[in-house]
């Protein structure tokens, strides 16, 4: 009776304890898989914000633009490329596509805002002075929502190299996200060129 009963006694002590195991262990596989979905959760929300100043700069263009055409008529190859590239920013795509988009018609403002420089006229326009104070605001406004969006693929990615974020992401169906990054053309310095009247 007594080794019968021990016999009972380590079999439900061992049974116990697979139970405790089995608990932490799918304690922490439910925990890995809500982590993986709240670090993508979180990165298509910072990539929301980044969109919602890009809209708002997406706004203000038409307004600059009109402004800038009626002081520098001969700048219209900018001026359509940066409408061009207005334009290819709302098609479809992934948040990588629309971010080298974005760095495009950054280059093509700065180039646009450099035209001040080149027509006196322009530089004193009130509407313009105020056009290029928004669009500037806006545009700090965008670089601390990329930072934030790079911050959280940041965390994202670490996550899902690491072990065992790598098996619990893999589970969520989480995928890689790409950084926000500079288009080449965002990495030249505008170009002022005094030599050449309007």
């Amino acid at each position: 009776m007594r080794v019968r009963a021990g016999i009972a006694g380590v079999v439900a002590a061992f049974f116990v304890s697979l139970i405790v195991v089995a608990v932490i262990v799918g304690g922490c596989a439910v925990s890995g898989y809500n982590r993986a979905v709240q670090l993508d959760e979180q990165v298509r929300n910072t990539w929301a914000q980044v969109e919602n100043q890009l809209q708002r700069r997406y706004e203000l263009i038409p307004n600059l633009v009109e402004t800038v055409k009626g002081f520098a008529t001969h700048e219209r190859e900018l001026l359509e490329n940066i409408a061009q590239a207005r334009t290819q920013y709302f098609q479809p795509g992934s948040p990588g596509e629309k971010a080298e988009r974005a760095g495009q018609l950054e280059g093509l403002l700065s180039r646009l805002l450099v035209l001040q420089e080149r027509y006196p006229d322009l530089k004193a326009n009130e509407n313009f002075l105020q056009l290029q104070i928004q669009l500037e605001g806006t545009e700090n406004r965008i670089a601390v929502e990329r930072k934030r969006y790079n911050d959280a693929v940041t965390a994202l990615n670490v996550y899902r190299r690491g072990f065992p974020g790598s098996i619990f992401a893999g589970w969520a169906g989480v995928k890689d996200a790409k950084a926000f990054e500079a288009s080449p053309e965002a990495k030249a310095a505008p170009k002022v060129d005094f030599s050449t009247k309007p």
